[in-house]
């Protein structure tokens, strides 16, 4: 039987789950939730990358992205930011929509499948 690996388990969810080389994030909102758009999206990115390089891969690697947004107008910011944090010709599958949020302060949330 093949091992899932989950790090920093709770009761709801884990932060990220492994299994068969493919890594799930949960859906990562930024730390300082009265920043602005802009600040937000750039730490939920930043966290996205550790993320990763603890289990062993990175942006290069994404297959998938699901990303939720508390006002479908901020998606412009949001591109730009992807689109830089990207590496060229390596963009995954993504999904970006409007959602309301779990907390109104949350402006951006993503979650992303990679491979290693």
């Amino acid at each position: 039987m093949s091992r899932i690996i989950r790090t920093e388990p709770g009761p709801i969810l884990s932060k990220v789950v492994e299994y068969h080389g493919f890594i799930y994030t949960m859906g990562v909102v930024a730390r300082e939730l009265d920043a602005d758009f802009k600040t937000q999206t750039a730490d939920v990115l930043a966290q996205l990358d550790a993320l990763l390089e603890q289990h062993g891969t990175d942006n290069t690697r994404l297959l998938q992205a699901q990303i939720w947004v508390k006002d479908i107008n901020d998606r412009t910011a949001l591109n730009e930011l992807w689109t830089a944090w990207l590496p060229e010709g390596q963009a995954p599958a993504r999904a970006c929509v409007q959602a309301v949020m779990a907390d109104p302060r949350v402006l951006v949330e993503i979650m992303v499948v990679a491979t290693r």
